[in-house]
């Protein structure tokens, strides 16, 4: 356990971890890497034994007031060793003093209420085999036309802190697809699907409402052609439920979304679909 080594990853060495999660059934996208990297590229570490991965974690700090810690893996043979305390001790440290949050897994949420995170609700992954809608109305428009400073301004009303560097890399994205509302001058809704280990996922899904999320579920439906998606909802917001309950969707597992301190108020009545598990 004392020969383990920990640093940072280089940029070009996180589809390593995301690998390691797609190898655990966490479906991650083809194109992770990039966006991951681009917020906080020094929140990644890797724990190492002669120069072999042990461990895998990311912690990614978003400004001086929050982090989200993720892909917390280690090797399947090398489990009970005392590897994955002591990359998790690193990845706490990067964070420091920051607000922490993450979307664990139920089975280890006993364990993360021990380092300090308290419940604040359950994330649910619905899943299933949607087919292509028409194309939609002319009300809905690419989300790449929109000015950044619009998406910026109403994802600050749903994410616990300022990430333009994250969501400008996740929209331009080659293979990803955004689609938007607006209404007075302001979004209504919007969303982003990307194609995955299988199927798409849908994240984020952020609408004023479950018509306005519909609207733009069809758009990216329809630039998607259909097919196998994935939609990660907050198991509080009821609509959003609904949403993926009439899109056909069954549940396919469910996260704890902690925090290790208080945050500020969110609008997760406008939340159908996390970003991603990863990265919050």
């Amino acid at each position: 356990m004392n020969d383990l080594t920990i640093r940072q990853m280089r940029p070009d060495q996180i589809p390593l971890a995301i690998d390691w999660a797609a190898a655990e059934g966490w479906n991650p996208g083809l194109a992770d890497a990039p966006s991951f990297a681009a917020e906080d590229p020094q929140g990644f570490f890797i724990g190492e034994l002669e120069g072999r991965p042990v461990a895998v974690i990311s912690c990614v700090n978003y400004g001086a007031q929050f982090s989200f810690l993720g892909f917390y893996i280690v090797r399947p043979d090398l489990r009970g060793r005392g590897h994955g305390l002591k990359i998790w001790n690193a990845a706490i440290a990067h964070a420091r003093p920051r607000v922490i949050g993450l979307d664990g897994v139920v089975t280890q949420q006993a364990n993360y209420q021990k380092s300090g995170f308290a419940l604040a609700y359950a994330n649910v992954r619905y899943g299933g085999t949607v087919a292509a809608p028409p194309p939609p109305s002319g009300r809905v428009v690419a989300l790449t036309d929109v000015p950044m400073a619009l998406v910026e301004a109403d994802d600050a009303t749903v994410f616990p802190a300022s990430r333009p560097a994250f969501l400008r890399a996740w929209i331009s994205t080659p293979g990803h697809v955004g689609r938007a509302l607006l209404r007075d001058g302001r979004l209504a809704g919007w969303g982003v699907v990307r194609p995955c280990r299988t199927g798409r996922k849908i994240g984020p899904l952020i609408a004023d409402d479950r018509a306005d999320a519909e609207a733009i579920v069809a758009a990216l439906l329809a630039s998607a052609g259909g097919g196998d998606i994935f939609l990660d909802v907050p198991a509080v917001n009821r609509d959003a439920v609904a949403l993926a309950q009439g899109l056909g969707l069954s549940p396919v597992f469910e996260t704890a979304r902690m925090y290790t301190g208080a945050i500020a108020p969110l609008r997760i009545d406008r939340v159908f679909g996390v970003t991603t598990f990863e990265l919050g």
